[in-house]
Parts: C-alpha cells; sequence; structure tokens
C-alpha cells in the first residue's frame, strides 16, 4: 500500500518560518526515552503506517530539501520516495505526480501533512476497493471540503469552500485503488487540467457515472496551516488520550531531527 503526501506548499498563512510548513514543530514524540519535538507530518505518516502503508511519496517543490533530511528514505516498515512538483498547480497536481509510481492494482492513501486528526486508526476503517473519503466534523465546514452523503454513504458531491455548506462533515483523508488514481487522472486531462481541488475533480468523477463512498469514522480534526490552527492543535494534543498520543513508529537511524 502506498501513502501519497503532497508536500509542495508555500506554506503562505503561517510564514514567515526558516523551514518548510510540514517540518513545523507542534507536539512531542518519545526517542529511546527523550522527549522531543515533533513535525506536524509526522502524524499524517503515522497514521498511514497504522493503516498498512508500507511505501510512502512525499509530493515537494524543488526548495523543500529540508524534507528529505528530515526523513531519509525510510520510516518503521515504509520506504520513502520523493516526487517534485515544480510550481505550485494545486492538489490535483500534485497527488498525480506520485502516480507513475503506484501500481495499478495497490492501494494508495491521500492525506495533508499539515493537518492533525483522531482516531489515528480512523485510515483502516475504509474501504480499500472503491474511492473512498474519511469524514470529520468540524463547526466551519465552510473552510474546508464539505462531502454530502446519502443514507448509505455513497457520496453525492463535495462543496469546495462553500459559504452555507450542506453539510459540517468534511473529508480529511481518502483511499482508492490505483486503477481509480490512473482514472481520475485520465478525466483530469480530459478536463485541461484545470482542477486545482480534488472536489471539483470527484464531482466530474461522480458525474461520469464513478463511484465514491464516505465513512464518518473522524472524531476530530485540524488545519495547521495557520497559527490559530497552530494553536487548535496545540490544544487537541493537550486533551488527546495518552496512549494514542504516544504512539510512533521508529524511523530510520539519524533520519529524523527535529528542525533547526
Amino acid at each position: 500500500m502506498w501513502g501519497i503526501i503532497p508536500a509542495a506548499g508555500a506554506g503562505s498563512r503561517i510564514q514567515p518560518l526558516a523551514f518548510s510548513k510540514e517540518l513545523l514543530p507542534v507536539g512531542s514524540r518519545l526517542e529511546d526515552g527523550v522527549e522531543r519535538p515533533r513535525a506536524v507530518s509526522e502524524y499524517l505518516v503515522e497514521r498511514m503506517i497504522l493503516a498498512g502503508a508500507t511505501k510512502l511519496c512525499f509530493v515537494v517543490s524543488p526548495g523543500k530539501t529540508d524534507i528529505l533530511e528530515y526523513y531519509g528514505g525510510r520510516i518503521g516498515p515504509a520506504q520513502i520516495a520523493y516526487t517534485v512538483q515544480s510550481r505550485p498547480a494545486g492538489l490535483c497536481d500534485a497527488i498525480f505526480r506520485a502516480l507513475p509510481l503506484i501500481p495499478p492494482d495497490e492501494s494508495v492513501l491521500v492525506g495533508l501533512p499539515d493537518t492533525i486528526w483522531f482516531p489515528a486508526n480512523a485510515l483502516r476503517q475504509l474501504p480499500g476497493d472503491v474511492l473512498a473519503f474519511l469524514l470529520f466534523p468540524v463547526e466551519r465546514p465552510e473552510r474546508f471540503d464539505a462531502v454530502v452523503t446519502d443514507a448509505e454513504g455513497r457520496v453525492l458531491s463535495i462543496e469546495v469552500k462553500q459559504p452555507n455548506a450542506p453539510s459540517n462533515w468534511i473529508w480529511g483523508a481518502f483511499t482508492m485503488p490505483g486503477a481509480v488514481l490512473a482514472a481520475l487522472h485520465a478525466l483530469w486531462h480530459e478536463r485541461d487540467q484545470r482542477d486545482e481541488y480534488v472536489g471539483t475533480l470527484v464531482n466530474a468523477y461522480l458525474a461520469h457515472g464513478g463511484r465514491a463512498v464516505a465513512v464518518r469514522a473522524g472524531r476530530s480534526y485540524v488545519d495547521v496551516g495557520t497559527l490559530h490552527g497552530y494553536r487548535e492543535a496545540i490544544e487537541l494534543l493537550r486533551a488527546a488520550a495518552a496512549p494514542e498520543r504516544e504512539v510512533w513508529i521508529v524511523p530510520e537511524k539519524g533520519a529524523l531531527r527535529a528542525p533547526r
């Protein structure tokens, strides 16, 4: 199973930083009995590995070499690869940068590396044979991509940052077979690559007869891409149960260090 981690964004909402926003220290972890700062993207890495990912692909911009230095080539059971998004072109473009690595019969996880959410093992509840979204309840769905479903959990539409969103459930991560990723990529090209957001592309996929489901397994979700979100994340981690907070997959020796 692959995990795709789009990490090419500039992080303009929380700048200035002296390092990539995905390495922003949020909370801490234990390493050989010593408490150390924890980069925000480590939470997504942990959750993907808990869901069964054995290969991770970070999509980075040319200037984000600090992410390569930080993570190295392996973390726990997962090998790490890197691809480059040469210019900011949206989330769809970033995700598809990993497509050449992924066979059609292999499952794919996608998440956002500047978010923290619980429960940590929620991705395990998603089916692997269809495009499936992990949903979280939020108070301000207009800031995110709200997912509208029917009573059976089939996705009817995704409302991208819409005022008066018809649902307060947003997607925080999703999974699909590699063949569906390839189909989405083909549709994206048919639409002249104009989809910046996953939601608009998925709406077109549904209109073309595609199928997607959603699972309301999320409990709490924070976007750490703003200063307000950073403060919310600190409070969320304080409130989280200690056993859930301290789960960590040991990285490649010497690869994982706190940002300087």
